[in-house]
């Protein structure tokens, strides 16, 4: 299934649930090393899952990807058990490594060696399977796992009897042994979760047809034997495919203006950031944020970007009319190491010039402090400096969010800390052993530092809100105090 299949007017099945075809992916000078896929969209209005932790219900992204290039932003990897009996993360098998699939043998399977013959990445809707002995498995709900009963997608395509086959909690999961090429292991499915977030996937095709994944066996779910699924390049990641609904404007106001819209607070930037550079070229906010406006929707922005400042005189405008919550983000000081970690973003200079303007245009602005990362960003004097420039910028409110290490990001951040900084690694597996939170009594000790630092910086003083929309610490946020109410902020910098 390829792009051009995709396209207005063409043929062929579309492939992207709630896209109305492609308009055409183009490549800019300006944009080096990015693609821009124009889509049409048939919604852009997403309901947040009931099972969700987030304090807000609606969200709307104009993009799919994002030029930032952010290391929070990446996907994570599913481990593969290589041939040599090696695990390698998804995301770095080549086509020709060898890898375990499965064969059948006398009515039973077994594993086998086989050949990768493609690898590619795409972005699909992320869920959550939970298994009893504490594994997690990311995937895609048309992803396909091997059961008892036989082959499972993770979720229902349809509400019904006429359904295909899906995961029920319960169900037994085939597993191989790391150690031998019998598959003896059965491992009950404890729940399947939607994490209401898209993100990027990775696939392959092998000559078995299927692979062990972080010990369980996977279909290949788009056998292709090709570099690309809709002309997504293999290698190519999250932050070089970017998908633009360019009629998202259009589209939300059709949406709010529905009886059934009973204007519950939107919440932007909480997937991808819409101030993102793309924004500069499709200039899509100022359209979303009349709509929202003249709809009387509230609304709030969290961004690392300074093409917001195009916008302020809007924004300032319909702040009048509805709750307008704005919010930026300011994870560290130190330029060198920011530009390791989310090398497509602003310098933290620009951003605190961009609180600076929010404020001089009569708007509250909050400011993210995320992640605070262990060893590198957490000292005394790191926190100090960030918060006295914060607080000269003029922030009306500071919510700092610890490291979280997910599923994904953790073995990725982990490959990323033993490459950068090796002298933390042990640091690392102390505190976040095998969860994805920092040991409490780090977390305290944090919480009590940061908000004795905002004391000094007069950022605890004169509580009151700004808007109707209650300020919600997100999961895993430390305690701090604030002085106006921040737009809601992402439950983590480091979604799965």
């Amino acid at each position: 299934m390829r792009w051009d299949r995709q396209r207005i007017g063409g043929e062929g099945e579309q492939a992207i649930p709630g896209l109305a075809g492609l308009v055409r992916s183009v490549t800019s000078p300006e944009f080096a090393g990015v693609t821009f896929h124009e889509v049409h969209a048939r919604s852009v209005l997403n309901k947040v899952p009931g099972s969700s932790a987030v304090p807000f219900s609606w969200t709307v992204n104009p993009y799919r990807g994002c030029s930032h290039a952010c290391t929070y932003c990446l996907a994570g990897d599913t481990e593969v058990l290589m041939a040599d009996g090696d695990l390698k993360p998804l995301e770095e098998i080549e086509v020709g490594d060898e890898v375990f699939g499965t064969r059948s043998h006398q009515g039973h399977r077994r594993g086998a060696p086989t050949r990768v013959l493609a690898h590619w990445v795409t972005v699909k809707r992320a869920y959550r399977v939970v298994l009893e002995n504490g594994a997690e498995l990311i995937a895609s709900g048309d992803h396909r796992f091997l059961t008892e009963r036989g082959w499972r997608h993770v979720v229902a395509d349809r509400p019904g009897p006429a359904a295909r086959p899906h995961l029920a909690v319960g169900e037994q999961l085939v597993g191989i042994s790391l150690y031998t090429t019998e598959l003896p292991a059965r491992l009950g499915v404890v729940r399947v979760e939607d994490l209401g977030r898209e993100i990027p996937m990775y696939d392959l095709t092998t000559g078995t047809g299927d692979f062990i994944a972080n010990g369980v066996v996977s279909h290949n779910c788009f056998a292709r034997k090709s570099h690309t699924y809709l002309d997504f390049d293999a290698g190519k990641d999250f932050d070089s495919q970017v998908v633009v609904k360019v009629n998202a404007p259009e589209v939300l106001a059709a949406q709010l203006r529905k009886p059934s819209w009973t204007r519950e607070h939107v919440a932007m930037g909480t997937n991808t950031d819409p101030y993102q550079r793309a924004e500069g070229r499709y200039r899509l906010m100022p359209g979303i944020i009349s709509a929202l406006a003249d709809s009387g929707t509230p609304f709030s922005i969290l961004t690392k970007g300074t093409v917001l400042t195009r916008d302020l005189p809007l924004l300032s405008s319909v702040s009048t009319e509805v709750p307008v919550g704005l919010s930026v983000s300011i994870a560290l000081l130190d330029r060198e190491l920011q530009q390791r970690l989310e090398p497509g973003t602003p310098s933290p200079q620009a951003r605190l010039e961009l609180v600076r303007r929010i404020r001089d245009a009569g708007l509250p602005c909050g400011v993210l402090v995320a992640p605070i990362l262990p060893g590198l960003t957490d000292s005394d004097e790191a926190l100090d400096s960030l918060l006295a420039a914060i607080a000269a910028a003029g922030a009306t409110s500071v919510t700092a969010i610890a490291l979280h290490l997910r599923p994904g990001a953790r073995e990725w951040f982990a490959r990323w800390l033993a490459v950068e900084h090796p002298a933390l690694v042990p640091l690392y597996r102390e505190l976040y052993g095998r969860g994805s939170y920092a040991k409490p009594v780090y977390r305290k000790q944090l919480s009590a530092r940061f908000a004795r630092l905002m004391r000094r910086h007069g950022l605890d003083s004169n509580v009151f809100r700004t808007s109707e929309v209650a300020p919600v610490e997100p999961a895993g946020a430390l305690p701090v105090q604030r002085r106006e109410s921040a737009a809601p902020v992402q439950e983590s910098l480091f979604p799965l």
